[in-house]
Formats: structure tokens, sequence, C-alpha cells
């Protein structure tokens, strides 16, 4: 694999913050194909979700933004046209690759000759994102491609950008999934106390009496991260464990009160009040 350098980390931390600390999760996977179409030095960029069997799907992020007017109908036709790179990907394959390395004679195709008409585009690149997706057999894959070849340097930086990609995909699927039930969260709400969207989304798990290693799995993340951000969402509400945290994130209305009547830690899961001899 070719050697990255030190601004590919860089840019690679970069999406990260941006994504992280960005509370429209509705634009994150614009913020995503933007990054990439700088970072690799694309023409274009997309990120879509598609049921390859069903033949529907959605692009979810684009860059630039001119090319918008083109994504209304790409997915459903990339489907009936049966691009390589979406066979690829439901067939379960990983890596990224370029469309030319899986498509015999690839600049004598339809697909060819509409990516170079609408984004002007010679080659495609596709990186499969993995991580939780919705229905069984719905596939993610971001698809870059530029006016030339993509190097083997490339490649080996959308293999090692692959699972922040994974990460990002979780991350805001539980931020709208917690949203959904905690009003709090969609605004620039007085008792966020600080919280980063990042943080906002582990107080959710808590709250839901996930471990730091559950918390961890769900998003895709180490256990140590997680316990990095408990202590500054700690430090931020000023408490120092997790009942107290939980309790007050439900007054605040960081994240859903539950129903119960027998005292202050019945509103807890029974998993949070097992860690203070709670019944």
């Amino acid at each position: 694999m070719a050697q990255l350098h030190g601004r590919d980390y860089e840019r690679m931390l970069d999406l990260a913050v941006a994504v992280l600390e960005n509370d429209a999760t509705e634009s994150a996977w614009h913020l995503v194909t933007g990054h990439l179409l700088e970072a690799m030095g694309c023409d274009s960029a997309t990120f879509s979700v598609v049921d390859v069997a069903e033949g529907t799907g959605r692009i979810e992020g684009w860059a630039p933004a001119r090319i918008g007017r083109f994504v209304g109908d790409l997915v459903p036709r990339r489907v009936r046209q049966h691009h390589p790179l979406l066979a690829y990907t439901a067939s379960g394959a990983h890596a990224p690759v370029t469309v030319s390395e899986i498509c015999d004679g690839w600049r004598q195709t339809q697909w060819y000759q509409e990516a170079r008409r609408d984004f002007g585009v010679t080659q495609q690149l596709g990186l499969p994102v993995s991580g939780s997706s919705g229905a069984p057999g719905t596939v993610r894959l971001v698809l870059m491609g530029r006016d030339g070849r993509f190097r083997t340097h490339d490649l080996a930086f959308a293999a090692r950008v692959q699972p922040l990609l994974a990460t990002v995909g979780n991350h805001v699927q539980e931020l709208n999934r917690l949203r959904g039930s905690a009003p709090a969260l969609t605004t620039d709400h007085p008792s966020r106390h600080g919280l980063t969207p990042r943080e906002l989304t582990v107080l959710g798990l808590l709250a839901e009496g996930l471990t730091a290693l559950g918390i961890a799995r769900r998003l895709a993340i180490s256990p140590s991260t997680v316990n990095r951000h408990l202590e500054k969402i700690y430090r931020k509400l000023g408490t120092n464990n997790r009942v107290s945290t939980v309790l007050l994130a439900q007054e605040a209305g960081l994240v859903p009160a539950r129903a119960g009547s027998g005292g202050a830690t019945s509103a807890l899961p029974a998993s949070v009040r097992g860690r203070v001899g709670a019944p």
C-alpha cells in the first residue's frame, strides 16, 4: 500500500472535527463529500444509500453543489443500468476500487458517457461504507469522480478513511434517533450546557443504559474514546457519575425522562439503577 503523508492525516482529522461539531445532521454527508472532494482532488463526490434489489435509493450528500441538479433520479437509473460499482458493493466487497478495475471497456459504456457529460469525469472510484444502513440489503457507497486516473495513493487514502466514514454514518443515525425523543437536542437550547453533538450522542446512549463498551460498539469507536467523552460531559454538567448525569440530563430535556413513581432513580434504565443499588 502507498505511503500516506502527514497532510493526509491532517485532512482526515479536519473531516472528523467538521462532522462531529456539526449540529445539522442533514448536512453531514455534504460536509463529508466536500472534504473528500478537496482531499482527493476530485471533480465530483456523492454519498448514496441504495437498495439494489428494490431498485430504490437516494443520494444524501454531494459536492460540489452544482451537481445537485443531476442527483434526483441518479440512483434508480444506475440500478436499472446495473452500474458495476453498485453490484460490487452489494456483493459484500469492501475495498475501495476504480470502476475500470471491475468493468471491461469502461470508456465504451453508457455510464462513462453520462459521467463525462453530466459531471465532467472520466474515471470513478467507489468507496463502500460499512455500518448500520437500515433495511437488510441496503448498501452505502461514496462515489468519487475525476477527469483523470486515480492512483495508488488515492486508493490508500480511501482505505484509511473508510473506518471514519463508518463512524460518521453511525453517529448521524444515532443522533437523529435520539433527537426524535429529546427536542432540546434539535436547537441551540440553553440546557445543552455547551455539549457538542458528539457528546450529546454519547449522553443519549448513556441514558439508555449502555455501558462504555456498548456505546463504543454502537458508534464504532474505542471504549477509551467513549470515556474521554464521558469525562467532558461530567465536567460540563458539573456531575461525577452516571446516575447524577442522566438525572440532570433528563431534567434539562437533553434525554427523554422515563415514567416511574418509585423515586428519582426509578426514572433510570435498570442497568443504570443497578450501579447505585436502586431496586
